[in-house]
């Protein structure tokens, strides 16, 4: 069955997730820290209440497909079709009242992502991407996505959630891509990465990413005609470190400068 297929259910899953979560934002909801060794990791009911409900949702309409969530782990993760979920990417946006955070609905078909989804339900947009092209939906109508054209680093703007992520090897590495473009701009999570697609931004590197944080995001950067890699160049599946770029000559030199 082919991705496209999949297109209206994943819409389902991004209207009842974003139901459910609205209602938690901007309020004094309770936060759980997950992290360790000092580091802040946010979790809050919104997260799990919404994994909860597309999870709920996906058992009942294909029980035969796999389920990787960032909150509740894996089911069938050897299906041939596994859904990557995380329920609000951006977390620490989330709970300080910024709008940069959205819904990651990916789907995996023997281990590739053949659509995927960014929902932002405050903004009411929706980005997606699967088949080879990628599309955005929101207030101002629908349209395709396609990434822009950017030659050099001098002309572009480069985007990360926060240097303070990365390890101190990485941090410098970044700081020489940073000190190489026109604009460095921090925070944005996974509306970043659909501001590349949408053709607003050129490039945006990460650390320390999992596999529900990229999965979902792969189609669309693929359909708007960008990359993402692993700062090695591989596939970018299992997260870690991540580039993401609009023009193939922009992750190339961007991609010498990481390497030093």
């Amino acid at each position: 069955m082919p991705a496209i297929d999949f297109a209206a259910f994943v819409n389902e899953l991004a209207t009842v997730s974003g139901e459910t979560i609205l209602p938690f934002f901007r309020t004094a909801l309770s936060i759980e820290d997950k992290g360790r060794g000092g580091s802040f990791d946010p979790v809050t009911a919104a997260d799990h209440a919404a994994e909860t409900v597309m999870r709920a949702l996906i058992r009942r309409t294909f029980p035969d497909h796999g389920i990787v969530g960032e909150e509740y782990g894996q089911e069938r993760a050897d299906a041939e079709y596994v859904w990557v979920l995380d329920p609000i990417d951006g977390t620490k946006s989330f709970i300080s009242g910024m709008p940069a955070w959205g819904t990651l609905i990916g789907l995996l078909r023997s281990g590739e992502p053949v659509f995927g989804m960014m929902s932002q339900p405050f903004t009411r947009e929706r980005f997606s991407g699967g088949g080879g092209a990628a599309r955005y939906r929101g207030p101002a109508g629908e349209r395709d996505l396609r990434a822009r054209p950017c030659a050099r680093l001098s002309e572009a703007v480069l985007f990360t959630t926060s240097p303070r992520l990365m390890n101190d090897a990485d941090r410098n590495s970044f700081g020489r891509v940073e000190d190489a473009v026109r604009l460095s701009r921090y925070g944005g999570d996974c509306y970043a990465y659909c501001m590349l697609a949408a053709g607003h931004v050129d490039l945006v590197i990460e650390t320390e990413l999992k596999p529900y944080d990229v999965l979902p995001l792969v189609p669309i950067i693929i359909g708007a005609g960008g990359m993402i890699t692993s700062w090695e160049g591989g596939a970018p599946h299992a997260g870690g470190r991540i580039i993401a770029a609009g023009d193939k000559r922009m992750h190339k030199a961007a991609m010498e400068l990481l390497k030093g």
